[in-house]
C-alpha cells in the first residue's frame, strides 16, 4: 500500500460512522436497537451518525449533562429482545418498554443501571426467571413486570430495593413462596401478585410493611392464617381464589381451626423434595410456622426420621410462642391507633384522606411515583400544611395517567405543539378527561416558581374556565401532566369559517358564547381571596372550548405561570398570525389585562363575521354600521340588529390602538348584561 493510499485509509477511519461511534452511549443504543427492532421497522430514527440528545432519536431523552436518561417506547409494536447492551446507559432513570411484543429473558446486565427509578416492561412476552440482580438497582421505585411469561420464584433479593413503592408481577407463571424479605421495603405501597402459581403463607413481615396500601394475591394457591395486620388495608387487600387461606375478620374467609395446616407436600416448598423449582436461592417461606397447629406440624420431608420431626415440632412450638408474644406486644402498642374492629389506623386514614385515597376524581393508588420522583411538593419545602392539603387532593399517579390514555396512544391524541401534547382519556371512575403533557424542560426551572404556578392553577374556579382535575409530575418521563375535564364539542375555531350547516352557530348561541368568554376573562383579571389577578396571555378561538350545552370554556388559563418565557413566546406565533396579539406587545414585550381585552375584541369580530381572518372591510363595516359587511351570511338575516351593532361597537373599543382607551373586561361584562348601556353610549359619543 502506497503512502497516499494509506493516508486516504486513515482519513476514512477518522471520518467513518464507526469512528464516530466512540460515544459509548450511542454504541449501546445501536446495539439495543438491533435487538429491540431487528427489522428496523420502528426505530429508523436511531442512526449511527445521529445525536441521541437532539430529539432526533424517537423515545430517547437526555439529562442536562447530555447523557441518555430516559427511553420511552411503550406501545410501539417492538417484537425483539432486550439487549444486554442496556447496561451501557449508566445514567438511565426511566425505561418504558411496556405494551410491546418483546420476548426472551430479562438480561442480568440491567443491574448496572444504578440510577434507574422506573422499569416498565409489562404487557410483553418476556420469559425466564426474574434475575436476582435486579435487587441491586438501589434507586428503583417502580418495577412493572406484569402480563409476561416469567417463571421461577420471586427473588429474595428484591427485598434490597429500599426505595421501591410499586411491585407489579401479576399474570405471570411464578411459583414458590412470597419472600418475607419484601417486608423490608419501607417505601412499598402496592404489590400485585395475582394470577400466578404462588403457594405457602403470607409473610407477617410483609403484612406489617409501614406504607403498604394494596396487596393483591388473588388467583394463587396460598394457604394458612392471614396476618391480622392486613385488616388495616380494608379494600386494598385482595385475596379471593386462594382456597387454603383462613382468618378472622376477613369477609369470605373461614376461621382457622386445627385442621388448617400446611399441605405436607408444600410445607417447605424450597426444600429437598421440591420439584421444578430453582436451587440457586431459597426465599424465606415467611412464618410458615403460623400454619401448624399446636399438636401437629406437617413433616417437611418424607425421608426424614420421626425423631427429627419431633425436634422440628418443639422448635416450631417455641417459635409460635415467641411470635405470639411479639404479636401481642405489637397489638398493645397499636391499640390506641385502632379505630374499628378491622384494626384500621385512624391516624393512617386521616393521612390518606389528605392524599385523596378515595377521592372522587381519581384512583385510590395515589401518586405512587411521587415517593422519590419529580415531586415539587416533597417535604412541604415551599408551602404550609393547609396548601399542602389542597394540593394533595389534586395529585394523580403516573399509572393512572398512562392507563387513562391507553399509554398515550396516537388514537387518543387531540392536539400537539412544540412543548405539549393533549390526549383524551378515561379515568377509572368512568369520567372522560383531557390530559395535557408538558415537558419538564418547558417548565420553569426554579421549583418554587413552578410550584407557585401550580398553586394558581388549582385555585381557578369558574363556569367559563375548563376545570383542572389534577396533575402528575414524572421524573422518569421528564413530563408534567395536567388532567382537565374533557370538553366534547371541540374549540370555537371549528365553528368559524364553518364548512357545513351543522357547524353554523345560530345568533343566540353566538351572543351567549361571547358573554361567557367575557365573564371568564373578567374572572381571571379579578383578584380573589385565594386567587391573584391573572392575564391569560393567549386568548384565541383555539383556546375557547365548547361544551355539550354550547357553553364556552377558556382553556390553558394560568398555564403560562408554569412555563418558561421562551415557550410562552413561541406559543404566541400562531396568535400573532391570527391577529390576536395587541400592537403594544411589539414595543413593550409585556402582557397586560388590556392585551387580553384586545384579543377578546378580535374574537368578537370572528364570531360576528364567521371568519377567522378579521379584514379591514369587516372593521370598516362595523365602524359604519353596515351589517352586511361584518355579519356572517350563513345566518341568512336571522339576528337582532341592535345586538349586532352593540357587539360590533364593543369589538371596536376593545381593539383600539391605545391600551388606555380600551375598556376593562368587567365593564364589558356589565355592558353585555341585561342592563348595561355604558359602553354603547361612550362609543356613540366618540364618533
Amino acid at each position: 500500500m502506497g503512502f497516499t493510499a494509506f493516508l486516504f485509509y486513515v482519513i476514512f477511519l477518522l471520518t467513518s460512522p464507526t469512528w464516530v461511534c466512540a460515544n459509548p452511549e450511542l454504541t449501546a443504543l445501536m446495539d439495543i436497537k438491533a435487538d429491540l427492532d431487528p427489522w428496523s421497522q420502528y426505530l429508523s430514527s436511531w442512526t449511527i451518525d445521529g445525536n441521541p440528545c437532539d430529539s432526533s432519536f424517537e423515545g430517547v431523552a437526555c439529562n442536562e449533562r447530555g447523557q441518555v436518561a430516559n427511553i420511552s417506547l411503550q406501545g410501539k409494536g417492538l417484537s425483539g429482545k432486550i439487549s444486554p447492551a442496556i447496561a451501557g446507559l449508566r445514567h438511565l432513570t426511566g425505561l418504558y418498554l411496556h405494551y410491546n411484543s418483546l420476548y426472551g429473558e430479562l438480561p442480568r446486565e440491567i443491574a448496572n443501571l444504578t440510577w434507574l427509578s422506573d422499569l416498565y416492561l409489562n404487557v410483553n412476552n418476556l420469559s425466564g426467571e426474574i434475575p436476582p440482580e435486579v435487587g441491586n438497582i438501589a434507586g428503583l421505585q417502580v418495577l412493572q413486570l406484569c402480563y409476561n411469561q416469567f417463571t421461577g420464584s420471586i427473588p429474595t433479593q428484591l427485598g434490597s430495593l429500599k426505595k421501591l413503592s410499586v411491585l407489579a408481577l401479576q399474570y405471570n407463571k411464578l411459583t414458590g413462596a412470597i419472600p418475607a424479605s419484601l417486608g423490608d421495603l419501607g417505601m412499598l405501597m402496592r404489590i400485585d401478585l395475582r394470577s400466578n402459581h404462588l403457594f405457602g403463607s403470607i409473610p407477617t413481615k410483609l403484612a406489617n410493611a409501614p406504607l403498604l396500601e394494596v396487596l393483591d394475591i388473588r388467583n394463587n394457591t396460598l394457604s394458612g392464617n392471614v396476618p391480622p395486620a392486613l385488616k388495616r388495608l380494608n379494600d386494598g387487600f385482595l385475596y379471593q381464589n386462594n382456597l387454603g387461606l383462613c382468618g378472622i375478620g376477613f369477609s369470605s374467609l373461614k376461621a382457622c381451626n386445627a385442621s388448617d395446616h400446611l399441605n405436607p407436600s408444600r410445607s417447605e416448598p424450597y426444600g429437598p423434595g421440591a420439584t421444578n423449582l430453582p436451587t440457586r436461592e431459597k426465599p424465606e417461606t415467611a412464618n410458615v410456622q403460623l400454619h401448624c397447629n399446636h399438636t401437629r406440624c406437617s413433616n417437611p420431608s418424607k425421608s426424614q426420621r420421626s425423631s427429627v420431626a419431633v425436634g422440628v415440632l418443639i422448635v416450631v412450638t417455641i417459635a409460635l410462642l415467641a411470635i405470639g408474644i411479639l404479636i401481642f406486644i405489637h397489638y398493645r402498642r397499636q391499640k390506641q391507633k385502632l379505630g374499628t374492629t378491622y384494626d384500621t389506623s385512624a391516624n393512617r386514614l386521616s393521612t390518606e384522606q389528605v392524599k385523596g385515597v378515595y377521592r372522587r376524581n381519581g384512583s385510590p393508588l395515589i401518586s405512587l411515583e411521587y415517593s422519590n420522583g419529580w415531586d415539587p411538593l416533597a417535604n412541604g419545602r415551599h408551602f404550609g400544611g393547609l396548601v399542602q392539603e389542597v394540593f394533595q387532593s389534586f395529585r394523580f399517579n403516573l399509572e393512572e395517567v398512562e392507563s387513562a390514555t391507553q399509554y398515550f396512544s396516537e388514537g387518543n391524541l387531540l392536539h400537539k405543539s412544540n412543548f405539549s401534547a393533549t390526549y383524551k382519556g378515561v379515568l377509572r371512575d368512568g369520567s372522560v378527561v383531557a390530559i395535557k403533557s408538558i415537558s419538564k424542560t418547558s417548565c420553569k426551572s426554579e421549583e418554587a416558581e413552578f410550584l407557585k404556578g401550580l398553586n394558581i392553577l388549582t385555585s381557578l374556579r369558574h363556569d367559563n374556565l375548563v376545570r383542572l382535575r389534577g396533575f402528575c409530575c414524572s421524573r422518569g418521563r421528564g413530563e408534567c401532566f395536567l388532567v382537565y375535564d374533557f370538553v366534547p364539542n371541540g374549540s370555537l375555531l371549528h365553528y368559524i369559517d364553518a364548512k357545513d350547516d351543522s357547524h353554523v352557530l345560530e345568533w343566540s348561541t353566538r351572543v351567549s358564547i361571547m358573554k361567557g368568554i367575557a365573564k371568564g376573562i373578567a374572572y381571571l383579571h379579578s383578584y380573589k381571596v385565594n386567587k391573584p389577578a391573572l392575564v391569560h396571555q393567549n386568548i384565541s378561538a383555539e383556546h375557547v372550548l365548547i361544551d355539550q350545552r354550547f357553553n364556552p370554556l377558556l382553556s390553558d388559563s394560568g398555564l403560562h405561570n408554569l412555563l418558561t418565557n421562551d415557550v410562552v413566546f413561541s406559543a404566541l406565533k400562531t396568535s400573532a398570525a391570527m391577529g390576536y396579539l395587541a400592537p403594544e406587545y411589539t414595543s413593550t414585550g409585556k402582557f397586560t389585562e388590556k392585551s387580553d381585552v384586545y384579543a377578546f375584541g378580535v374574537l368578537v369580530f370572528q364570531v360576528l363575521s364567521g371568519k377567522r381572518k378579521v379584514t379591514s372591510s369587516i372593521r370598516l363595516g362595523a365602524e359604519s354600521c353596515r351589517l352586511q359587511d361584518f355579519i356572517d351570511p350563513n345566518l341568512h338575516g336571522r339576528f337582532f340588529e341592535y345586538e349586532a351593532t352593540k357587539l360590533a361597537r364593543i369589538a371596536l373599543l376593545c381593539t383600539l390602538e391605545s391600551p388606555i382607551e380600551r375598556p376593562s373586561m368587567e365593564a364589558v361584562v356589565q355592558e353585555l348584561g341585561p342592563v348595561g348601556y355604558t359602553l354603547f353610549y361612550k362609543a356613540n359619543t366618540r364618533q
